[in-house]
């Protein structure tokens, strides 16, 4: 494919399709780190950042620098580099670097486009599954190329709810964490992005979240939305690149509402 030399808007299709390249590299450069040796280092929030996470974002931006010059570029490792200002690439290497670190293969690859600040196409990866998750403004969304839609489900008391980094909300919002404990028919503890790609796939009706960085929130808002579902932060706004990182997704707009509700109540 051409570089675009020039920041033009592109297609939704064109994107998506070096979305998927990219996703493709990530999954390569990634795959040859797991469960292999890694040297892991930490932060100053004392979340840990291994080599693979550094190697895979400096692959894409390689990418990203080939075909889109004049884009900028916001990254998990390596921060923001200035592009014309009103279009932007968000990258997360490897979102779940614990998972990785220990083993687990529900690590992902997150990568989002911006449009003036506006989320427009969002790709969710799952190396060690061989999944890609896509999603886009104008576009279906899809996993590894097939159409998915969420579910239909409008009641709370029968979704199947996941709940999200659980010991952070139980840390913050103890009354929260009770009334979530008591919510939906089904309830599971998990991290990262798989849940909100499985609510994409219509196997998962609802998720909250909480304590996420745009790198983690902007790539899934599209892919849940093209998949006819609700993504917003808790107060019902929409996600943007300012978000405070509490985040709740839900198959229907009923269903959304609900836990909404049940949040703030």
């Amino acid at each position: 494919m051409a570089p675009f030399e020039r920041a033009e808007m592109v297609d939704t299709h064109t994107l998506k399709e070096h979305a998927v390249q990219m996703a493709n590299i990530a999954s390569t450069t990634g795959m040859r780190f797991f469960r292999g040796s890694l040297g892991v280092e930490f932060k100053l929030d004392e979340s840990p950042v291994t080599q693979a996470d550094k190697a895979v974002e400096a692959e894409v931006r390689a990418y990203l620098k080939r075909h889109f010059p004049a884009h900028g570029i916001f990254g998990e490792e390596h921060g923001k580099q200035a592009g014309d200002g009103r279009h932007m690439w968000v990258i997360d290497p490897i979102d779940g670097t614990r998972s990785f670190l220990s083993g687990h293969p529900l690590f992902g690859f997150l990568l989002a486009y911006l449009v003036e600040g506006q989320p427009q196409l969002g790709l969710v990866g799952m190396p060690a599954l061989n999944e890609v998750y896509v999603g886009g403004v104008g576009e279906a969304a899809t996993l590894n190329g097939k159409p998915i839609r969420a579910s239909q489900q409008k009641r709370l008391e029968q979704s199947i709810l996941y709940v999200n980094e659980g010991d952070k909300i139980h840390r913050d919002y103890p009354d929260l964490f009770n009334r979530l404990m008591q919510a939906g028919q089904t309830r599971r503890f998990a991290y990262d992005c798989y849940p909100h790609a499985l609510l994409a796939a219509g196997h998962v009706d609802a998720v909250v979240d909480y304590d996420l960085q745009p790198y983690d929130y902007l790539a899934v808002a599209p892919l849940v939305i093209a998949a006819g579902g609700v993504i917003t932060d808790w107060q019902g706004r929409t996600l943007t690149l300012e978000s405070d990182g509490a985040v709740v997704s839900a198959a229907t707009p009923e269903l959304h509402a609900d836990l909404l509700e049940l949040i703030n109540g």
